[in-house]
């Protein structure tokens, strides 16, 4: 099928979802707190104190902008800021290291969140991260307070299923995906002022937990999203073997958002200086010596010796893991889609790149069909669990927060590898659609200048498309054209 073919159907389509969609914000019952708010031009908007504001999510895998986004906290609904006891274990710069907890008392239920922000890997990736966003790289400016949305949210409108689990939020400050254990004192002149400890991080919170009663856990779900989901599937067997260690009867489970990723298709330098220049495996490569980075050890043994980084990517790790894992990912991921140069509406796609994107989509299906637990709608976004209309999104007419609710109850008498689920309430729920935007719940597509939701029609003209071509094409006028797409976009 040729490009306009393509356009025609993206068209049809965008359509019936529009219209859904705004049938589905008609009818939702979500509340509207927590919505991100952006300046003109698409940068978060200033803080008002340390005490009433708090970043939420932070999961860009560019490190040229800091994309923290603030929201006013109510004093119930708080965590707080508490540093790890052990003063050693720090942030890249040397500033120690911590963690938010907001406790709910009696409750045997924990959720520990692994915040994301991608990473550097040589000098100039991480001077530049440093100067342009030092809040993921020291602790010397976090606030002391700081409120959760999504699933972090305290609120049961919500949060139906976690909202009175104890939650901590480990906020990412050690740019090394949470793998790395690299202090300062072991590391050569070039990057002898930056330590990388993310997964020493991870341990010595769990520590700190203890006098919180983390010991008497049932349930433990280590959580994250974009480079903090990967530091879920590297992590979690580790967090596991720490909680049998410290006499805890506890399950643990882990939650990944967004960062299931796919090698890059793009041949770059092998000597690439910069995010720009370096494909994510090429900044693995690099990262891994630098960070002293640590591999689970089951999926270390399934590759030789340097190409270990492999185990960074959910489909080559996941069959090593003993720890039942639910996968949460958009079939097209905004940052997957920038690491081969593809922004929708942000200027022409060739026709290769059209190709790409359904591949996409289609691979990911592919590499999901022996997890189990996974929710994967065919949309264009980056990261779901911490967005505050979280339960908007559905699969097949089931919410996340319903199919984890299904994954809680199937994972009390049935082990990982198995599918069973009860009658009725699925947690395997994967898009069949084949087109980024084909479900009716997506996402609004933004421009991302500016921040603002776009139509269709605005995409689509951006993109440079002949719409007079395309009239042709259907065999009708360019007005009745342009009324398809207004209607629907």
């Amino acid at each position: 099928m040729n490009i306009l073919g393509h356009v025609v159907i993206l068209l049809l389509l965008g359509e019936a979802v529009s219209q859904n969609r705004r049938n589905s914000k008609s009818n939702s019952k979500v509340p509207n707190q927590g919505k991100k708010t952006l300046n003109p031009a698409g940068e978060p908007g200033p803080a008002a104190s340390n005490d009433d504001t708090f970043p939420v999510e932070s999961s860009s895998v560019e490190d040229s902008k800091d994309t923290t986004v603030y929201q006013l906290t109510n004093s119930n609904d708080d965590m707080k800021l508490y540093y790890l006891k052990n003063t050693q274990v720090t942030c890249n710069d040397g500033t120690t290291a911590g963690f938010y907890l907001r406790e709910h008392k009696g409750s045997r239920r924990w959720q520990i969140f692994l915040e994301g922000g991608w990473c550097c890997y040589n000098k100039e990736t991480c001077d530049s991260r440093y100067k342009n966003i030092r809040r993921l790289m020291s602790s010397s400016e976090w606030p002391q307070t700081r409120k959760g949305s999504g699933i972090l949210s305290a609120q049961s409108e919500e949060n139906p299923h976690w909202w009175n689990a104890n939650t901590v939020f480990i906020p990412y400050c050690s740019s090394d995906v949470w793998s790395g254990t690299s202090s300062k004192s072991r590391q050569g002149k070039e990057t002898a002022e930056y330590a990388f400890m993310g997964s020493l991080i991870i341990r010595e919170v769990i520590k700190d937990l203890v006098p919180k009663g983390i010991k008497q856990a049932k349930v433990v779900m280590l959580s994250g999203a974009s480079a903090g989901g990967t530091g879920v599937l590297l992590n979690i067997e580790k967090v596991s073997g720490l909680m049998e260690q410290l006499g805890a009867d506890a399950q643990v489970r882990g939650l990944v958002d967004s960062g299931w990723f796919l090698e890059s298709k793009q041949q770059r330098s092998t000597e690439c200086s910069d995010t720009a220049s370096c494909t994510p495996t090429d900044a693995i490569k690099k990262g891994l010596r630098l960070w002293n980075g640590v591999i689970p050890e089951k999926c270390r043994q399934q590759f030789k010796r340097g190409e270990e980084w492999q185990c960074f990517f959910g489909h080559k790790l996941y069959s090593s893991l003993k720890s039942p894992v639910f996968v949460v990912q958009w079939l097209f991921d905004e940052e997957q889609l920038r690491v081969e140069n593809i922004q929708l509406g942000s200027h022409s796609l060739t026709e290769h790149q059209w190709t790409y994107i359904q591949n996409l989509g289609r691979e990911l299906k592919i590499s999901f069909q022996d997890v189990p637990a996974v929710f994967a709608p065919a949309c264009l976004s980056h990261t779901l669990i911490t967005k505050s209309n979280w339960l908007e999104f559905q699969v097949k007419g089931t919410s996340l927060s319903r199919a984890l609710q299904c994954w809680d109850k199937s994972l009390q008498d049935t082990s990982k590898n198995s599918k069973a689920s009860v009658k009725g309430c699925p947690f395997h729920l994967i898009d069949n659609c084949q087109w980024p935007q084909c479900n009716p719940t997506c996402p609004a597509l933004l421009d991302h200048t500016t921040g603002q939701e776009v139509s269709l029609l605005q995409v689509l003209m951006g993109m440079g498309f002949d719409l007079q071509k395309v009239a042709q094409e259907l065999k009708i006028e360019v007005s009745h054209l342009l009324g398809m797409i207004s209607n629907g976009g």
